[in-house]
């Protein structure tokens, strides 16, 4: 069985096989996690993430981890919220599953998410966390021997109560 749990710090620190990187879709160290990433990662994260443009929303890609502890980084391009309307939440989803799907092809056990689109992109935090806490229970239901943790992470109280909340929730 899958450990899910919340984790409050800083994800570029975390000894797991994968963390995920928020990205934009040019894939470039950006803002919030992905630029915390990239500045512990160091340049040649840089290069391996833009080679791998053009990475849309809803999808992910995947470079090594070079100056991390993780041996890889997915790169998800979450979506920006704008109505709530537009298929925003189907796009997170989708983003989420990348991601672990990626994760899983490299034989990843252990998986650290931040609160994709939830910054930035300005996707509410309380709906963001219910995504993709679903999509990793729905996942790991799928997939029960592929991962044996994963982690979601964030520094920010807002979103560690959201995800706090969405993982406390029955499934």
């Amino acid at each position: 069985m899958t450990d899910l749990r919340v984790h409050q710090g800083d994800i570029t620190a975390l000894d797991v096989d994968v963390i995920v990187n928020a990205a934009a879709p040019g894939l470039g160290s950006g803002t919030g996690v992905s630029r915390a990433i990239h500045d512990a990662a160091g340049p040649d994260l840089f290069a391996a993430a833009t080679a791998l443009d053009p990475v849309g929303r809803g999808d992910a890609g995947i470079t090594p981890g070079f100056g991390l502890k993780a041996r890889w980084v997915v790169h998800a391009v979450g979506p920006v919220f704008v109505t709530g309307k537009m298929g925003e939440d189907k796009v997170l989803a989708r983003t989420y599953r990348r991601a672990l799907e990626l994760a899983v092809e490299k034989g990843a056990r252990s998986v650290a998410l931040p609160a994709i689109s939830t910054g930035a992109y300005r996707f509410p935090k309380g709906l963001a966390a219910q995504i993709a806490v679903a999509t990793v229970r729905a996942f790991v239901a799928e997939w029960p021997d592929a991962l044996d943790q994963v982690l979601f992470v964030a520094t920010g109280g807002d979103n560690i109560g959201a995800l706090t909340a969405a993982l406390s929730a029955q499934p």
